[in-house]
């Protein structure tokens, strides 16, 4: 796509913009890579100006059209800028499109490290956030409730910062915003000293994994694990702090399990699946016996991180923790009296309770459970119907992943969702920053 140099506008551009996956797709009116706040504030302000909305993207790795506008698209390479580094009281400013990857290398040359993280770096910082992106832990939540503090940029360009105790309002919605009440532009997360994790894999077999779950949970600091559709075959993960020595993979066996058969071999297989189905069973009985049990030490965030290249669409789903066992039995159970093909695994995390409004976990224990299938493969019902087992435990769908829950519906499952909607009616009455996707998840 193109993009200005500045916060000025480009009236010409009108390259189209599509996701990570290939799924969403939208025509800006223009694009803008402001370099400052100020540019970011232009921007905004020329937008209202022109009657136009204004949607900000990050890396493009949310599958749901939370980003697609057709008015004016906010770029955030430019915003990249490392503000502090407070080491006495634990906490790191960021600029908005930094990348996940390089604020781990910054924290790591700082000595520092984020308490938690999900599976992938790819990310910008404030899309990650907005959007709720999580890893898996029994005590540590979300990157959104490791924010301290928010800068952003309001529907009429007016500069604002937030915390608990500066415009606590904005600040209780914000952390995990959507998008819908402003753009980003910095934030302050908490940090630690940095820490290395030991990461234990093996296969269990589904029964062994569902019949310990709880076990498995409350054992473990960080614990998840997926299970291959067509099989008994699960691959389990368990993180936890460690005082060291240092003892990662060996170069050739992590490029031979994370990259060549995690990556090349999978990519493959998922192509053969998606041309000849009726092999994705046998294919499914290799793979789930491909993993073998292994033990490595490293740095936290090489540890919670993995390089994932073969693309695919998601659907994610957050059940109360007590629900996870009857809605893995269920799904399976799904799965096993249908004709469907599922090349990938399930996938299965967990997280503690929090206080953000829009948090999937909010006010209570969760467990993600995340369905997926190949790019390009036809969804012949597993995402409908593997939603109807979602909703019947109240479940909440990822905000950056697919589902086709509406306002009526996601009012019922969020305490707060009221005060989400009556603080966008303070912040952006005209909905600058609305979209068909907001629309449809927050109302008009």
């Amino acid at each position: 796509m193109s993009t200005t140099t500045s916060g000025s506008t480009n009236p010409a551009s009108t390259a189209v913009w599509s996701n990570w996956a290939g799924n969403q797709t939208a025509r800006p009116r223009r694009a803008v890579a402001p370099a400052t706040v100020e540019e970011l504030a232009a921007a905004i302000r020329g937008a209202a100006e022109e009657g136009l909305p204004v949607k900000a993207v990050g890396s493009a790795h949310s599958f749901t059209s939370i980003a697609a506008t057709d008015g004016v698209l906010v770029r955030p390479e430019r915003l990249t800028a490392v503000r502090e580094v407070d080491h006495k009281g634990g906490t790191v400013t960021v600029e908005s499109g930094l990348p996940l990857e390089k604020l781990n290398l910054l924290l790591e040359h700082a000595g520092l490290a984020l308490t938690n993280m999900g599976d992938i770096m790819v990310q910008t910082v404030a899309g990650a956030t907005s959007t709720g992106t999580h890893g898996t832990g029994r005590a540590s939540g979300s990157l959104a409730a490791q924010i301290r503090a928010l800068e952003l940029v309001l529907a009429d360009g007016t500069v604002t910062t937030c915390s608990p105790t500066e415009n606590a309002e904005l600040f209780a919605g914000a952390r995990l915003g959507l998008g819908a009440l402003g753009v980003v532009s910095a934030v302050t997360l908490a940090v630690e000293p940095a820490f290395q994790l030991t990461a234990h894999e093996r296969p269990m077999s589904f029964d062994e994994v569902t019949g310990r779950f709880d076990e498995l949970v409350s054992e473990n600091e960080h614990f998840e694990f997926y299970w291959f559709p067509h099989t008994e075959g699960c691959s389990t993960k368990r993180n936890n702090r460690s005082q060291g020595p240092a003892a990662p993979l060996p170069p050739f066996k992590q490029w031979l399990d994370d990259e060549f058969l995690s990556n090349t071999v999978w990519e493959g297989a998922c192509r053969v699946g998606r041309r000849f189905p009726k092999v994705i069973p046998g294919i499914a009985r290799i793979a789930s016996k491909a993993w073998s049990e292994r033990t490595y030490t490293d740095v936290s965030y090489k540890v919670f991180t993995s390089p994932r290249r073969v693309r695919f669409v998601e659907m994610e789903y957050a059940v109360p923790r007590e629900a996870a066992v009857t809605v893995l039995r269920e799904l399976k159970a799904l799965v096993e009296r249908s004709d469907w093909k599922i090349s990938f695994p399930v996938e299965v995390r967990v997280a503690p309770a929090d206080d953000l409004w829009m948090s999937t976990a909010n006010e209570r224990d969760t467990a993600y459970i995340a369905v997926h299938l190949y790019r390009g493969t036809q969804d012949q019902g597993y995402f409908t119907e593997v939603e109807k087992i979602m909703t019947a435990h109240q479940g909440r769908p990822h905000w950056g992943k697919l589902h086709t829950r509406d306002a009526e519906y996601l009012a019922g499952v969020y305490p707060h969702f009221g005060e989400f909607t009556a603080l966008r009616d303070k912040v952006d009455p005209e909905r600058r920053f609305g979209n068909d996707y907001l629309r449809r998840v927050l109302g008009a």
